[in-house]
């Protein structure tokens, strides 16, 4: 059986989507966060209970959980997912992408309208997890994107969670909270970068039995 494909209309949808690139203001994230134990449902489910979600909305299916709404409270709801699943003591692995900007995201955007309390920052705060992290930024829709990209190591540095270059991302080392927060002041800077669409990934890691002191 041939199939044939309309190209043209096609382009003309990806056309379509291409304008409304950076027209929407909804963040998100996807993220797998994996426990390196035989009690991981226990504790991914322990860290989802504790963590108030009800800013974002949020979906969890058999590979992951996405989160969306106002930035701030997604990487809220991520971080303190994350310590909640990390204070257990064992090696806990968060793998996750930030976006904002994708064309037509607009689900839900009821959650837009919310305030800029974060609801999980009290109780994320009495947990002290020392980590480490690679991420990497994608300013798309912008040809100087390399310099927004230098312009975010130089801030990762000015914090002191930079550790160094590697291929294909950069490294992050300290407490989570420092680390948490280069990654959203990075996600806010290249915001004002004139990129239209912002991806970071980040991988973050603790109690990790290979780390050095």
């Amino acid at each position: 059986m041939l199939f044939f494909y309309d190209h043209s209309q096609i382009r003309e949808e990806f056309a379509m989507k291409k304008a409304m690139c950076g027209t929407g203001q909804i963040a998100g994230c996807r993220f797998s966060l994996y426990p390196m134990s035989d009690r991981f449902v226990e504790l991914i489910l322990g860290a989802l209970k504790a963590t108030d979600l009800s800013k974002v909305w949020s979906k969890t299916d058999e590979v992951s959980t996405c989160v969306r709404g106002k930035s701030e409270h997604v990487f809220d709801v991520v971080k303190s997912i994350f310590l909640h699943c990390a204070q257990s003591g064992v090696h806990t692995v968060l793998n996750a992408t930030f976006s904002i900007g994708c064309p037509g995201d607009s689900e839900a955007d009821y959650y837009m309208t919310e305030d800029a309390h974060r609801l999980n920052e009290e109780r994320s705060r009495l947990i002290a997890v020392q980590t480490d992290a690679q991420f990497s930024l994608y300013p798309l829709g912008t040809p100087d994107y390399m310099d927004t990209i230098y312009d975010i190591i130089g801030l990762a540095r000015e914090e002191g969670t930079f550790t160094k270059g590697v291929h294909y991302a950069s490294g992050l080392q300290g407490d989570a909270h420092d680390v948490f927060a280069t990654l959203e002041h990075a996600f806010e800077r290249a915001k004002k970068s004139g990129s239209t669409h912002i991806v970071l990934t980040a991988n973050i890691s603790a109690h990790s039995p290979s780390r050095k002191s």
